[in-house]
């Protein structure tokens, strides 16, 4: 696994964050309450404190709340993660597991200050939060993963879906570019030779075209994220927050006061500009390094 790789679009899709943090809420209710990996002494504590006689349902509440608080943290991260993501900044691979890595902490930060604060366990506060990283890293880790291969799973079975469909009427699937909208229906299939780029704005995206010699819009309600994912096997490359071109329509780059610059084949020809977020992987496309 090549660590500097992006992670795939649909780790940070919206319907699929909300997937995991209920996957994980459930996974690890039903993980804490069957095998009991925290230390129940402390929850007798309380009983004995209070006086409390239904030891079942104070321990499954304990473990709601102990979940809730998890959960809290699984959340906010996400909705972070969202954000950044939304605002066109790259995550590699290595940067996500390293985000994994700061949810567990917070977890078991959570966990042991619960423990320490309002249980008053008498121990240490490292040994706690040791048992806790432990604990809380096999609650994570089994859905992060089990839901990461089901993300995987379906979206490679959509893009199969879409070559097949694409590839109807004799056309070669790579000739073809079939572009559907938030919901799923088809609005627009044209020759990649004469897909020019695609310009976000708000919840929609401009796909500029080549039409009778002439340059041609179709306005789509879709976002460049979803487009990425969807036809990451064809030479569109994403040069800035708000476009995509058609690598293949590329002759020339070039650097000008307000920086580089994109210019398409096209009649009449188009400009697109290239951010320094995305600079690297234009360079790539091209088989150089960025001087």
């Amino acid at each position: 696994m090549d660590l500097n790789h992006n992670i795939p679009p649909y780790i940070t899709d919206r319907k699929n964050i909300i997937r995991l943090i209920l996957f994980t809420a459930i996974f690890a209710l039903i993980f804490i309450n069957l095998y009991s990996p925290f230390d129940n002494t402390l929850i007798y504590k309380v009983a004995e404190r209070f006086n409390l006689h239904n030891l079942e349902l104070l321990l499954l509440v304990s473990s709601s709340l102990i979940i809730l608080t998890g959960v809290l943290v699984v959340v906010i991260s996400r909705i972070i993660l969202y954000r950044v993501n939304k605002r066109g900044i790259k995550i590699s691979i290595g940067r996500y597991l390293i985000w994994i890595a700061i949810e567990i902490f917070a977890m078991s930060m959570f966990y042991a200050l619960y423990e320490k604060i309002l249980i008053k366990d008498s121990g240490s506060f490292l040994d706690s939060f040791k048992i806790s990283v432990r604990n809380t890293a096999l609650v994570l880790l089994l859905p992060y993963s089990v839901t990461w291969l089901y993300f995987s799973w379906i979206d490679k079975n959509k893009m199969l879906e879409r070559l097949r469909e694409s590839g109807d009427g004799g056309f070669d699937v790579k000739d073809m570019v079939t572009f559907r909208d938030e919901k799923g229906t088809m609005r627009l299939s044209l020759k990649l030779t004469d897909l020019l780029f695609i310009q976000a704005a708000d919840n929609y995206v401009t796909i500029v075209y080549n039409h009778h010699s002439k340059m041609a819009k179709y306005m789509l309600r879709s976002s460049l994220k979803l487009i990425e994912s969807e036809f990451m096997a064809l030479p569109l490359i994403r040069c800035h927050r708000s476009y995509m071109v058609n690598f293949e329509k590329v002759k020339i780059i070039r650097r000008e006061k307000d920086g580089l610059k994109i210019e398409l084949d096209s009649v009449p020809p188009a400009e697109i500009p290239i951010s320094k977020t995305y600079m690297e992987d234009v360079f790539k496309a091209f088989g150089h390094n960025i001087s």
